[in-house]
């Protein structure tokens, strides 16, 4: 029985779980515009409970499809510690957490369910070839976020040091100024906080140059490591090894 619902859930290409696999992905579309549908202002009340009972439905359907993930991973823990483990478990949580009760927060609870769009990322080619890219690139992009959680704190001390003075309601304090570094090294810039001394206007110009060149650095590794991901999967024995060499460093 085991073997049956590992073929049924993981052997994606073929036979019955090709089918499971769609019928799976058709009903997450199916679920979020139900969710959609709910947003309505002006939706008729007599649909009302229609919609609450595929939402009923959809959650019943995702939870034996949980199980049935959990069942035929070895060891368990694995998949249900893993990214779609994760996803997969607040698709459904909280419909459970907020059934039946009126609890504090359960509007929040109900957002968390458009976490379920992100299921269809699991039956995509591409979005797995991302997450090999993002494995593949893992230590640049952690070195990348270093990098810049420093730089932005910098930034907001040096404008704090310019423009504290004479704009205490803007910039008084380094954590009102992280805001400003912000949307200034992203290259946004929305206008609610700008310098209005010499100082503080040559500093921004720097951290504006600064911020160019740090937008662009993540594209590139994570082209680089697309790249290599698509080699990789065109080499099965490359990436089988790959994963196995993942799979002990964890």
């Amino acid at each position: 029985m085991l073997n049956g619902i590992k073929r049924l859930v993981l052997e994606s290409d073929r036979g019955p779980g090709r089918v499971f696999n769609l019928v799976i992905q058709v009903l997450i579309v199916l679920s979020i515009i139900n969710l959609s549908l709910d947003t309505l202002p002006n939706l008729d009340p007599r649909y009302g409970p229609w919609l609450r009972h595929f939402e009923e439905f959809f959650v019943l359907v995702f939870t034996i499809e949980y199980i049935l993930r959990v069942l035929a991973t070895s060891p368990r823990c694995k998949y249900v510690l893993s990214f779609f483990g994760m996803i997969d478990l607040l698709a459904i949580v909280p419909f459970y957490l907020g059934f039946g009760g009126q609890l504090v927060g359960v509007r929040v609870l109900r957002l968390l369910r458009v976490f379920r769009i992100l299921k269809l990322a699991r039956y995509n080619q591409a979005a797995q070839r991302f997450h090999i890219a993002l494995k593949l690139a893992r230590e640049e992009l952690i070195l990348y976020a270093t990098l810049s959680l420093i730089l932005l704190y910098l930034a907001a001390f040096g404008i704090y040091f310019f423009e504290s003075e004479v704009q205490p309601q803007r910039f008084g304090s380094v954590f009102h100024c992280l805001w400003w570094a912000v949307v200034t090294f992203s290259t946004v810039g929305y206008g609610d906080a700008f310098p209005i001394t010499v100082g503080g206007k040559l500093f921004t110009s720097v951290i504006l140059l600064l911020g160019l060149g740090l937008v662009s650095v993540p594209a590139g590794i994570i082209a680089a490591a697309l790249s290599r991901a698509r080699q990789l999967e065109e080499s099965p024995d490359k990436l089988a090894k790959m994963s196995q060499d993942s799979n002990l460093a964890k």
